[in-house]
């Protein structure tokens, strides 16, 4: 039973907003998307949960026209010309060492390591939290009044060769950001109902 304390919850707009007006979108209006809003989309997507604070995410804008040119030959072609027309595009990777930053994330614990020397738990931690950070950004850019296109359709190998050589990062999938042009929405499809997906034990 809760106690006195106020339960605070999403009105309906909020609701709306994050979820049930919420579409995927591949059609874009006229709109930058600045560098302050991407500042504060990441402010607020650090804040959500991470299994020990490990917050293995790692973000690259594409932007510029020369990096969008650079990410064409990794798309697959139905994600080509949503792409390149979107404001933004996020990389959205996992860092295969984000357990060295852990004694300043996670300081409660030696939480380091329960890494050291596991790739396996490693990798599985990695891409997991970084799945979860990656759609804490869907909804973050959704509360900013951004659209949002997710996608898997790209060559990893590719995108990681052009935009990650050299460093710990991996991708794990793409994010088109910018503001959609709802007039070009196919009409919503199905969504399965409780009782097909959920088991209350």
């Amino acid at each position: 039973m809760l106690d006195d304390r106020t339960v605070s919850t999403v009105d309906g707009r909020g609701l709306g907003l994050l979820f049930e007006d919420a579409r995927t979108h591949s059609q874009w209006r006229d709109g930058d998307v600045d560098e302050a809003t991407l500042r504060r989309l990441h402010d607020l997507v650090k804040m959500a949960p991470t299994s020990a604070n490990c917050q293995p995410a790692r973000f690259v804008f594409v932007k510029s026209k020369a990096a969008k040119e650079k990410l064409a030959p990794c798309l697959m072609e139905g994600n080509l010309d949503k792409t390149m027309t979107a404001p933004v595009t996020v990389i959205v990777c996992h860092d295969m060492r984000f357990h060295d930053r852990l004694p300043e994330l996670f300081p409660h614990a030696d939480a380091k390591s329960w890494f050291e020397g596991n790739d396996a738990f490693i990798e599985e931690t990695a891409f997991r939290n970084s799945s979860l950070q990656g759609a804490y950004l869907i909804m973050a850019a959704r509360a900013l009044g951004l659209d949002c296109g997710p996608m898997s359709g790209f060559d990893k190998a590719k995108v990681d060769a052009a935009f990650l050589d050299g460093t710990t990062w991996r991708s794990n999938f793409l994010v088109n950001l910018g503001y959609g042009d709802a007039s070009k929405l196919f009409p919503r499809a199905p969504r399965p109902a409780f009782e097909d997906v959920c088991q209350v034990v």
